[in-house]
């Protein structure tokens, strides 16, 4: 049995779809990509629906996608904490 630990999702709600995904893309890197086999589409639907799990989340918290993908490491931001 894999006892990897596995991070959490935004949501607890999403998080049993993550590990999912997760189980599913770990496979298929190991058994399909590193072996020549770049088709992804094994894991497409679990990605869908935790993708959409994620986004309903993002919705509920009010977490606008652009805010979340901003780069503050490195910069003033990431050393001061907005107020």
């Amino acid at each position: 049995m894999d006892r990897r630990e596995h991070m959490n999702s935004l949501a607890d709600s999403c998080s049993d779809f993550k590990k999912q995904y997760d189980t599913c893309f770990n496979t298929w890197f190991s058994d399909k990509f590193l072996k020549g086999d770049t088709n992804d589409s094994m894991c497409a639907s679990l990605f869908n629906v935790y993708q959409q799990c994620v986004k309903n989340a993002m919705k509920e918290q009010k977490i606008e996608l652009h805010d979340v993908q901003i780069n503050h490491l490195e910069t003033d931001k990431e050393k001061t904490p907005q107020s």
